[in-house]
């Protein structure tokens, strides 16, 4: 079966320091993003700014628009892709996850609001000062990230904290649920919640069977997937279950049948209608637009 393609860091042009890039956007499209067309994923976390242009940004199929003060931030294992106009500009950086654990041991990169899950809105939008802040912090990374002096990675590094602290207050501002503190027993157990779903999904689609797995009632679990993401249970569930027909149906094109039973549904017209009621489309239609690529 085939796979969505997953880009490794060590794939792109590093200069000095190992598990971390940065760039000008313009110049990463031409050299680095120039043959991707279809949505794939990273196995690290990426931020985007774009400071001119626009077009969409579409994660795990969702799409957002790009405009002047958009800036993304995406999780390793969350599939994206654009569609830009000629005129964007912006910067990016990405690191692995030992890129930041190893001056982070006591802050885990998930406890920004962006980072949280998988559920959690990846774009935010800058605006005059928020933007005019954000867009230095990026570009004294690039220029520290050019410059050949004695504790360089400490100090991009730190920069790199100063963006996501920064972007943190915005995120919380615009995402109110967002503003949940990470620490409390409620964002734990919705992370437990993500990771038995992962695991289970295909074959396991009751909340009731998740809320026994994780040892509480129905109704509590359904209390904290709605204060966490702003969903029932059900919702985490079926969510999971479509992004993974959707990487499906662009991976292999016309085994619709084939793709239904493999996530658990015999019956090919109640997934197509469960499709349907969930995304607006077919999955027939959901297909079309990717092919149009």
């Amino acid at each position: 079966m085939k796979k969505t393609a997953i880009l490794d860091i060590n794939q792109f042009k590093q200069t000095g320091l190992e598990d971390f890039y940065v760039n000008t956007l313009e110049d990463h499209l031409i050299t680095s993003h120039k043959d991707i067309a279809l949505p794939h994923k990273h196995n690290f976390y990426l931020a985007i700014l774009f400071t001119h242009g626009t077009g969409i940004h579409e994660v795990d199929f969702t799409v957002y628009d790009v405009k002047p003060g958009s800036l993304f931030f995406l999780n390793p294992g969350q599939t994206h892709h654009w569609e830009l106009s000629s005129d964007t500009k912006g910067y990016i950086f990405f690191h692995t996850q030992a890129f930041y654990d190893l001056y982070y041991t006591q802050n885990q990169i998930n406890n920004f609001p962006f980072f949280y899950s998988m559920h959690s809105s990846p774009c935010i939008y800058l605006e005059n000062e928020e933007l005019d802040d954000v867009t230095l912090l990026f570009k004294r990374i690039l220029k520290e990230n050019g410059r050949d002096e004695i504790l360089k990675k400490h100090r991009i590094i730190n920069l790199v904290q100063y963006v996501y602290i920064e972007c943190t207050r915005i995120y919380a501002r615009q995402n109110p649920v967002a503003a949940l503190d990470t620490h409390n027993s409620y964002y734990s157990k919705f992370l437990k919640l993500e990771e038995l779903v992962n695991q289970y999904f295909i074959t396991e689609k009751s909340s009731t069977a998740y809320a026994e797995m994780m040892h509480i009632t129905p109704k509590h679990l359904n209390r904290i997937t709605q204060a966490v993401a702003g969903k029932t249970t059900s919702d985490i569930i079926i969510d999971r279950v479509l992004l993974e027909a959707k990487k499906e149906l662009i991976l292999q094109q016309d085994n619709f049948a084939g793709i239904s039973e493999m996530l658990g549904y015999e019956d090919y017209a109640y997934f197509s209608r469960l499709f349907k009621k969930k995304t607006g489309e077919t999955p027939s239609e959901f297909l079309n637009r990717y092919n149009k690529v």
